[in-house]
C-alpha cells in the first residue's frame, strides 16, 4: 500500500572524529523528534565519523556495532526509518563510504556505496583524496517506505548526472543526497545542482548537509558549507537550514505529497519524452 504521502525529518550536523560525541549528537535531534516522529528521518554523509587530520585511519564500523544498535532502538522504539548518510563501513575486509538504512523492525540495511570518490584540487581548499582510504561502490541502490521509493547517493555523485537519470528511469519518487560540500563548491555549486537534480527527475530531493566549523579531538579541523535542503519535484525549495544556523534550525520538516509528484510529471511528461536512452 503505497501512503499519499509521508512524513520527513532532514538533520544538519557537525560530526568530528569522535564517535560518542557524534552519536551524541544525532540521539539528542532524533530525540527532538520523538513526540511527532516523521516516517523517516536523514542525516548527513559522515555522520558518524568524520576524519579532520589528512592521512589519519579512518576507523570502519559494522551494522552489528553498539553505536549502530544505539540509533536503530530509537527507531524500533518510535516506529521511524533512519538513513544514516554515510559511514565508514567495513565490509569483506575492506573500507566503503556508505549508507545504512535503519528500519522499525530492528533490521539494518546496508544500501549503498559511494560510487563516485571524492579525489579533487579545488582552488581555496586542501586536495582531498578519498580513493585513498576507501573502496569505490558499484551500484545505484532504491530503498522503499511506506511503498514510497527513494534513490540512493552521496555527496560526489551529485555531480553525475548519469546516476540520477538511472533513477528518474525508475521513476523514484525522492532522492537522498547526505553530503558534507566544502565551503567554495557549496558556496558555487550546492544549491543549482540540487535544484537541478529535482527538476530533471521530477523528484523530491532530501539533502542532509554536514555544516560549520569541525574541529578535531586530536587537532584538525574542517568547514564544511551545510544549507541542508528538502526540494520538491518543480525544483522549489521547500525548507533550508539557513548560514548561520541555530540549533533548533538544525531540523529540517516537511510532508511529501504523491498528489505534487503527479502533478508535476504531468505538466511536463518527460518520461514520454526521452529519446537518448
Amino acid at each position: 500500500m503505497v501512503s499519499d504521502s509521508l512524513k520527513v525529518a532532514v538533520c544538519q550536523l557537525t560530526s568530528i572524529d569522535d564517535f560518542q560525541s557524534n552519536l551524541k549528537q544525532i540521539l539528542s535531534l532524533l530525540g527532538r523528534l520523538e513526540s511527532d516522529a516523521p516516517d523517516l528521518v536523514c542525516f548527513p554523509e559522515n555522520a558518524l565519523y568524520f576524519r579532520m587530520r589528512d592521512g589519519a585511519i579512518v576507523p570502519g564500523i559494522e551494522p552489528r556495532d553498539a553505536i549502530v544498535q544505539a540509533i536503530l532502538q530509537w527507531a524500533v522504539r518510535v516506529g521511524s526509518v533512519v538513513h544514516l548518510g554515510s559511514v565508514p563501513l567495513k565490509r569483506g575486509g575492506r573500507l566503503y563510504n556508505a549508507s545504512l538504512v535503519l528500519t522499525s523492525d530492528g533490521t539494518v540495511h546496508d544500501t549503498y556505496s559511494k560510487i563516485h570518490l571524492f579525489d579533487v584540487d579545488v582552488e581555496g581548499s586542501k586536495p582531498h583524496r578519498e580513493s585513498d582510504t576507501f573502496v569505490h561502490g558499484a551500484e545505484p541502490a532504491v530503498f522503499s517506505v511506506k511503498g514510497w521509493k527513494f534513490g540512493t547517493s552521496i555527496c560526489y555523485d551529485l555531480r553525475f548526472a548519469e546516476l540520477y537519470l538511472h533513477y528518474a528511469k525508475l521513476e523514484v519518487d525522492a532522492l537522498l543526497i547526505p553530503s558534507a560540500f566544502l565551503v567554495p563548491t557549496g558556496q558555487a555549486h550546492w544549491e543549482v545542482l540540487t535544484r537541478a537534480r529535482a527538476i530533471e527527475s521530477q523528484a523530491y530531493v532530501l539533502a542532509a548537509a554536514q555544516g560549520e566549523n569541525h574541529y578535531g579531538t586530536q587537532g584538525g579541523s574542517r568547514a564544511t558549507y551545510g544549507h541542508s535542503m528538502i526540494i520538491d519535484p518543480w525544483g522549489e525549495i521547500l525548507v533550508q537550514t539557513p548560514t548561520g544556523f541555530t540549533d533548533e534550525q538544525r531540523i529540517l520538516r516537511a510532508i511529501l505529497s504523491r498528489e505534487r509528484i503527479n502533478r508535476v510529471r504531468a505538466q511536463i511528461p518527460m518520461k514520454s519524452h526521452r529519446r537518448l536512452v
